[in-house]
């Protein structure tokens, strides 16, 4: 199964039977069996789409992103078939309400992201001897940190203002590893002000997308978080998942950068953002779709996990499909 990335201005889409047909300026320029697709990625500048393409490709299975054509950002979401299975969703609101359930789910994700970021930092000393004063220094203030985790008697409170203070560490750290010209002093964003911001920025974004389809394929609410409480226009849970997987990007982003994939070539200023051109995009797509099967892998076992644990104990609330109404 493939993701397919739509980049072009002035392309349209239409449905040809079980296929998606591609046509650019009014000429056909291919198509594309919609059952080899889990998700599409429209960033293209006037894409116009035929009535009940998106309809299609549900019915496909498949998740369509719609980006804005300059920024990194979603415009919009369209999921296939909801999962019927209603006691996993009513089991995932009941748990919200378990505040021990909550702050065990939530150490777990801060632990992980913790041991993903101390491991990128140690990885960075081995490349960068160089710089091994500043990556020294924030794998220290980590490990404190760590330590201070390991305390049974954090709370949730508290355990958000360690998760932070982490962040801000690592990324103290990584600062050293990019080029002066690539002006990155520490992550900001909406909008991003440098290359590396806007190249995280769009890695989230693309996270956070797999996150929230994982998460609908297994039948677990996207919305409902335990760590990120539920908030208007969140995908509270999907928050949640990706919070561990943040450090792995960030080392995708360095490599990209690294190896010279992406140079500041590819970005051009608007204003206070920086912004990521076709070019560059075209190459940072090509890269993402490459090494994204282990983060996907790593999702769909995360929530599949958590779905069979709710569905044990949703079951309680069902009806019996043989109850006469």
């Amino acid at each position: 199964m493939a993701t397919l990335f739509l980049d072009r201005a002035q392309l349209e889409l239409r449905v040809d039977g079980e296929a998606l047909a591609l046509y650019e300026g009014g000429e056909r320029r291919g198509t594309v069996p919609m059952k080899l697709l889990e998700r599409v990625v429209i960033q293209g500048r006037q894409t116009r789409l035929e009535s009940g393409v998106l309809g299609r490709l549900g019915e496909f299975g498949a998740t369509t992103l719609i980006m804005s054509p300059r920024a990194h950002r979603r415009l919009a979401l369209v999921l296939g078939p909801k999962h019927n299975d209603a006691g996993i969703r009513i089991a995932q609101v009941h748990r919200l309400m378990d505040d021990a359930f909550c702050l065990a789910w939530s150490r777990d994700l801060v632990q992980a992201k913790l041991h993903r970021q101390l491991r990128l930092l140690n990885r960075a000393v081995l490349a960068r001897p160089d710089v091994r004063r500043a990556l020294t220094g924030a794998s220290e203030s980590l490990g404190r940190i760590q330590v201070e985790l390991s305390d049974g008697e954090v709370n949730i409170v508290r355990l958000r203002g360690l998760e932070g203070a982490a962040a801000r560490a690592s990324f103290q750290g990584l600062t050293a590893l990019f080029a002066p010209s690539l002006n990155f002093t520490g992550r900001n964003r909406r909008p991003p002000r440098d290359p590396v911001n806007a190249c995280l920025s769009l890695a989230y974004t693309l996270l956070h997308f797999d996150a929230v389809r994982a998460a609908h394929v297994a039948g677990l609410d996207p919305l409902i978080g335990f760590y990120h409480r539920p908030s208007i226009g969140r995908e509270s849970l999907a928050s949640d998942l990706i919070e561990p997987m943040r450090p792995v990007i960030d080392e995708w982003v360095w490599a990209l950068f690294r190896n010279e994939v992406l140079r500041v070539s590819h970005f051009s200023q608007d204003g206070d953002a920086c912004l990521l051109g076709k070019a560059g995009r075209q190459r940072f797509y090509e890269h993402w779709e490459a090494r994204s099967t282990a983060h996907r892998r790593w999702l769909r076992a995360r929530c599949s996990k958590l779905a069979r644990y709710l569905r044990d104990e949703g079951r309680q609330w069902l009806e019996s499909p043989f109850e006469e109404a």
